[in-house]
């Protein structure tokens, strides 16, 4: 096929994409007359049926599939190639979309992001704040944060934090009306400020250790957020107890206004890491990002 039939080919993994000749023609910024031109010149170049359309829908037939199966990770990676002439200039530019928690973003990125983006200005990078576990590339996301090493398939990961050790804390005016549980169990006994996650699957049940298994509990209690600085706002003003990071509430600890209990039940999780799309080649912006959030031990 000659060059000029490129446009063609993009055409195709439009509708595929979008499932409708008009959302693909809008994508593109041509009319759908012209698209559906685009499509049957196509068709008949090759010789061979790509699209079934009907009324309501578009489908690709086995042989369209084949094409835009093969024809994506291509385009795609021309795409890449192309971001990559940003290493060419003498500012790395470009804009980086990061999915993490709240609690990782405040404690971990932030930190380190707020000198990056001064020494690289033409670099914008957008947080989005979240708990549920998505598919980065489907979501258009070029990286995420998440604890542990558990990775999807073709993705990479880099530690960008120490072990984080989690704690159950209440207020001083919280534990002079009630009394301090000594196992996991006696949280029965407590209102507790619960998580809502999507991650998994609703409210969150908090975990626990004794040595040898680590293990839920279920908690109840009159206040549900959906982030940890909502809870741990909560736990300072008395409603419940609550099961945050240490280091989140340990200026707290220090000065009494919160308790911490089941210290030696709590777990540590592994530190946090960025994962990313393994691909061949990546923009100038996302290798300078990856070496400023890269962990050092003596970080910690």
């Amino acid at each position: 096929m000659a060059r000029e039939g490129f446009g063609d080919l993009i055409a195709l993994i439009a509708v595929a994409q979008t499932g409708s000749f008009t959302r693909a023609a809008a994508q593109l910024g041509v009319t759908q007359p012209a698209l559906s031109v685009s499509i049957r010149g196509l068709e008949e170049r090759l010789g061979v049926r790509l699209l079934l359309r009907s009324t309501r829908s578009v489908t690709l037939t086995m042989a369209g599939q084949h094409l835009v199966d093969r024809l994506v990770p291509e385009f795609a990676q021309i795409d890449n190639e192309l971001n990559s002439l940003n290493d060419l200039r003498d500012k790395p530019t470009g804009t980086l979309r990061i999915t993490a928690i709240d609690y990782a973003i405040r404690s971990v990125l932030w930190p380190r992001l707020s000198p990056f983006l001064k020494q690289y200005p033409d670099i914008t990078i957008e947080l989005v704040s979240e708990y549920a576990s998505v598919d980065i590339a489907a979501r258009g996301y070029d990286a995420g944060v998440r604890f542990g090493m558990e990775l999807a398939q073709d993705m990479i990961s880099v530690r960008i934090g120490p072990d984080v050790k989690n704690t159950v804390v209440g207020s001083a005016d919280y534990f002079a009306q009630h009394a301090v549980p000594e196992t996991p169990d006696e949280l029965s006994q407590h209102r507790c400020i619960r998580l809502r996650t999507s991650t998994y699957g609703g409210l969150y049940d908090w975990e626990f250790t004794d040595g040898q298994r680590t293990f839920d509990v279920r908690i109840d209690g009159p206040v549900i957020c959906n982030n940890a600085y909502d809870i741990f706002e909560a736990a300072k003003e008395g409603f419940g107890l609550a099961y945050l990071p240490l280091d989140m509430v340990q200026p707290w600890l220090d000065s009494g206004e919160l308790v911490s209990v089941l210290q030696t039940w709590c777990p540590v999780w592994p530190g946090f890491h960025l994962y990313y799309p393994n691909r061949r080649q990546h923009s100038r912006a996302m290798t300078l990002l990856v070496d400023a959030l890269r962990y050092q031990e003596k970080q910690a």
